[in-house]
C-alpha cells in the first residue's frame, strides 16, 4: 500500500483520529537501500500528511533498525520503544495508526491492575512479533505488546512482516503466526489473550511489586465472559437496574475467530471483528463496569460469591453468570502439542498462505472443517479432509461446494493417531482406517485441525456441576447446580452453539439471576 494507494476516503478518517492528538510523533525511516523502501516511505508520507503533528524523517537507525523498511515511532523527539519492519499495510494498517494514536497522548484503556504490571517490569525486554499481513489475530498482538513498550521504557517492541523477511522466518523454522520472540527465545506462538500475555510479562519481574486491588462495591451481578452471551447477560442484568461487572479475556470472546457471519438475525452479513465492536459498543450505553483483560482463578461460593482474578483481586456478588464460551478442540495426539505452529494449525484463515502450494490435511468433516477445507483449496495443492465417522456431518450444501473443487479429497472412517514430522516440522499424518484397522500415512506438510470446541471451565473444579464433556449443566432457565450461580452460551450444555442461540440465552440466564436477586435483596 503506497501513497497513491491511501484513498481520500481513508486518508480523512486518518485525519479525523489523529485531530486530538496532544504530542508531536515522528515515524524514523532507517536509510539504506531495498527494493520496497520507496514504497514505505509513499506510504508513510501518506499518513503523515494527515495531520500536523505528524512527520516522516530519514536516519541512519542501522544500530538500532532491522533494515532500510524498518521505521521506528518517537513521541515528541523521545523513543517510544516501538517500530515497525515492513510497510504495516493490511490488517497492520491499524496497529500502526493506534500506534500513533497512543505515541500522540490516547490513554491506555488497560485496567489499572494490568497496568501496574507491565509497568513493575523492571529487566530490558525486546520483542519481535512476527506476523503475517492477511492474518486477523496478529493486530491484537502487535497491539497489545506496542503498549508493554509505551507503559515501560525497559520494553521495546517490534513488529516484522515475515513475508518481507524469509531469511529469518527460515532461520528460525517458523511456520506460523503470529510468533513473539523475547530476547531471542520463544514467547508465545499462534493467537494468545492479553490476560496470557501479561500474565507471562508478568514472569519478568525482578522484584514482586505488588499490584494494588482496585475496591469494589459489593457487586449484584459479576458476569464471567464478554461474547455474545456475556454481553447479552451483562446488558439484561444492567437494564434491571442491578450493579454490574464483567470479567473477560478479550472483548467478543471466540466471536473474534469468526470472518464472515451471515447468519445472524438482522444483519445479512457482517464479521467477527465487527460484530464484537457492536458489543462493545453497545454495553457503552450502560453502567457496567468492564474488567478486560484479565481471567478468574476460581469462583468461591455461599450468601454472596466471591470472583477471585489472576491478578489477585477479589469481586464480591450476590450472584455470577458464567459465559466463558470454548476454545478449539485438540486431537491428543502425539506430534501435535510438539509441532504447533510448525505445521499443526487451528484457524486456516491466519495459517492458510503459509501452505500456499503445499498439500495439507483438514481433520473434521463437520462445518467448520468442511469450510475450513473450502477456504484452503483456493490457496494450497491439495486438501485432505479426515472424518472419524463413515459420513461428513457438515450441512449438505457445504459438501456440495467442496465436492465441486478438484483438490479436495476426503477419506471417512479415519482416526488421526498421530502428527509425523521431521527436523521441527510436519511432514505427514498418520490415521487408522476403521473399516481395516490398518494405519495409513500420507504425505502432508501442514495439518488443520476441526473437530469442534472445548468449553473453558477449568476455572470450576467443584464449584458448579459439570457434565462428561466439561459443559455446564443448567435448566431451562440457566441456573446451575450452585444456587445464585447462572451460565449460558457455549461452555453450557445447551446444544447448537450459535451466535444467536448464545445471544437469547445470555438473556434467559439474566432475566433468571434477576429473579434470584430479588428475593435476595428484598
Amino acid at each position: 500500500m503506497s501513497q497513491e494507494q491511501l484513498s481520500e476516503d481513508l486518508l480523512k478518517q486518518i485525519g479525523a483520529y489523529t485531530a486530538g492528538m496532544q504530542n508531536n510523533v515522528s515515524l524514523i525511516l532507517n536509510t539504506g537501500d531495498h527494493e520496497e523502501r520507496d514504497n514505505l516511505k509513499k506510504f508513510l508520507s501518506g499518513v503523515a500528511s494527515c495531520s500536523e503533528r505528524l512527520t516522516v524523517e530519514e536516519r541512519d537507525m542501522s544500530n538500532i533498525l532491522r533494515s532500510p523498511v524498518s521505521f521506528s515511532l518517537e513521541a515528541e523527539g523521545a523513543v517510544t520503544g516501538i517500530a515497525f519492519s515492513g510497510i504495516p499495510s493490511g490488517h497492520e494498517f491499524n496497529s500502526l495508526i493506534l500506534a500513533i494514536l497512543q505515541c500522540g497522548g490516547l490513554p491506555s484503556k488497560l485496567d489499572d491492575s494490568n497496568i501496574q504490571i507491565i509497568k513493575s517490569v523492571n529487566e530490558k525486554l525486546r520483542f519481535e512479533v512476527f506476523v503475517s499481513l492477511n492474518c486477523h489475530n496478529c493486530p491484537d498482538i502487535v497491539q497489545m505488546i506496542n503498549q508493554f513498550a509505551l507503559l515501560n521504557e525497559n520494553i521495546e517492541a517490534e513488529m516484522i512482516d515475515g513475508g518481507l523477511f524469509q531469511e529469518i522466518i527460515t532461520e528460525r523454522n517458523i511456520t506460523g503466526v503470529p510468533c513473539v520472540y523475547v530476547n531471542g527465545e520463544p514467547f508465545s506462538q499462534g493467537r494468545t489473550s492479553s490476560a496470557t500475555l501479561i500474565e507471562k510479562l508478568g514472569g519478568f519481574r525482578k522484584r514482586v511489586t505488588e499490584v494494588k486491588p482496585r475496591e469494589f462495591l459489593l457487586q449484584d451481578l459479576v458476569v464471567i465472559g464478554a461474547g455474545p452471551a456475556g454481553v447479552s447477560a451483562a446488558i439484561y442484568g444492567a437494564r434491571k437496574g442491578f450493579k454490574t461487572t464483567i470479567v473477560a479475556e478479550t472483548m467478543g470472546g471466540q466471536l473474534k475467530d469468526t470472518l464472515g457471519i451471515e447468519n445472524f438475525i438482522s444483519i445479512p452479513s457482517t464479521t467477527g471483528v465487527e460484530l464484537s465492536n457492536c458489543l462493545t459498543e453497545h454495553l457503552q450505553y450502560y453502567d457496567i463496569t468492564l474488567r478486560t483483560d484479565l481471567t478468574v482463578s476460581t469462583v468461591k461460593t455461599g450468601d454472596k460469591k466471591s470472583v477471585i482474578l489472576n491478578s489477585g483481586e477479589i469481586i464480591e456478588s450476590t450472584a455470577v453468570i458464567i459465559a466463558t464460551g470454548a476454545q478449539w478442540r485438540k486431537l491428543g495426539v502425539p506430534g501435535e502439542e510438539e509441532n504447533m505452529g510448525n505445521g499443526v494449525a487451528y484457524c486456516p484463515h491466519c495459517e492458510g498462505p503459509f501452505y500456499k502450494g503445499k498439500d495439507v490435511a483438514v481433520v473434521g468433516g463437520g462445518n467448520s472443517g468442511i469450510e475450513a477445507a473450502i477456504d484452503l483449496a483456493n490457496i494450497v495443492k491439495s486438501v485432505t479432509v479426515l472424518e472419524y465417522l463413515p459420513e461428513l456431518k457438515a450441512d449438505q450444501v457445504l459438501i456440495d461446494r467442496a465436492r465441486n473443487k478438484e483438490n479436495i479429497h476426503f477419506t471417512t472412517n479415519a482416526e488421526t493417531t498421530q502428527i509425523l514430522s521431521s527436523d521441527g516440522h510436519v511432514t505427514g499424518l498418520a490415521y487408522r482406517d476403521r473399516n481395516t484397522e490398518e494405519i495409513i500415512e500420507i504425505d502432508v506438510l501442514g495439518v488443520f485441525v476441526q473437530i469442534g470446541l472445548l468449553p473453558n471451565t477449568d476455572f470450576l473444579n467443584g464449584v458448579v456441576e459439570l457434565n462428561r464433556h466439561g459443559e455446564i449443566i443448567i435448566d431451562d432457565a440457566g441456573a446451575t447446580s450452585e444456587p445464585g450461580i447462572f451460565a449460558c452460551g457455549d461452555v453450557t450444555t445447551v446444544p447448537y452453539k450459535q451466535i444467536v442461540v448464545s445471544v437469547g440465552e445470555g438473556a434467559k440466564a439474566a432475566i433468571s439471576a434477576s429473579e434470584y436477586l430479588q428475593t435476595q435483596l428484598a
